[in-house]
């Protein structure tokens, strides 16, 4: 089976709809696919109708925006949960709004040196979506500063750029306790990636683990082969869930639906743990 447990549509930062990103997974010969958009579970009823249509399995997901104690971004996955949950919600609520305010003042800062502007952002925002980092990357592809979101991250809205600007955030610990509570299986996204920024020290890991997490984002892109490897041990050693995905998003970035997969043996893991809602499996 090839399973792919990270994509994200124009519910959050993607440019394709729920039902046509299960359509572009499907011609891509996914046999399972999961729809994880940030902080945000409203396009699961389309990619799920979509999915039955087309006759492959679907994964209810999100994706988490936190930050540990350092400061340092972490990216929670998180599958099979309550979408109404109310305590999840809630923190949710929170998190969009400070996203936005931050959105804001990084387009406040690049607009000092590059042709941008926040209601340029906005025009790449679908209604409902929550204002982000990817949405002003599409705008400076726009506006011809780069050509593709990939290189946007790699330069100016990188951790590292001083247009960066942090936000409050929920710890990834508590997050892990929340997903868990919500009856989800929580999953560490992309924990080696260090050319988007710093990543966690042990310490967070081994928060996140006492606290729950059910996984590891081991196959991504983004890690480094050194982290793969380190990862792969974490998740021996603490018998973690070990996932590979795409973290596709349409056009916005190169990356490609199926270029990473998880195990079917690690999607029964999931199953089986995930109690907040069901996969089409």
């Amino acid at each position: 089976m090839r399973i792919d447990l990270h994509t994200h549509s124009n519910v959050s930062d993607g440019t394709e709809t729920p039902a046509q990103l299960i359509a572009a997974a499907a011609a891509a010969g996914l046999d399972v696919v999961a729809l994880t958009d940030h902080d945000q579970t409203s396009g699961w009823e389309q990619a799920r109708d979509a999915a039955k249509r087309l006759g492959i399995g679907f994964v209810p997901g999100m994706e988490i925006t936190c930050q540990d104690q350092h400061g340092i971004s972490v990216h929670l996955l998180s599958y099979l949960q309550d979408p109404n949950y109310q305590l999840l919600l809630d923190e949710l609520e929170i998190s969009r709004n400070s996203r936005i305010v931050r959105a804001q003042r990084i387009v406040e800062r690049l607009a000092e040196d590059y042709p941008i502007s926040w209601d340029l952002v906005a025009a790449h925002c679908q209604p409902g979506a929550t204002v982000g980092r990817p949405h002003i990357a599409d705008a400076l592809v726009s506006a011809g500063v780069v050509a593709h979101r990939n290189e946007a991250f790699a330069n100016m809205l990188s951790s590292r750029s001083r247009y960066y600007v942090s936000h409050p955030a929920i710890s990834p610990a508590k997050a892990v306790r929340l997903v868990r509570a919500a009856g989800g299986v929580p999953v560490f996204a992309h924990p080696k990636a260090s050319l988007r920024g710093r990543v966690v020290p042990d310490s967070t890991f081994h928060e996140m683990i006492e606290a729950g997490l059910g996984g590891v984002e081991v196959h991504h892109r983004d890690n480094t082969e050194a982290g793969k490897n380190e990862l792969l041990e974490l998740a021996e050693r603490f018998d973690l869930i070990v996932t590979g995905s795409s973290d596709y998003h349409g056009t916005g970035k190169l990356n490609r639906l199926g270029e990473n997969l998880t195990e079917p043996k690690m999607l029964e893991r999931i199953v089986e743990q995930g109690t907040g809602s069901r996969a089409l499996l």
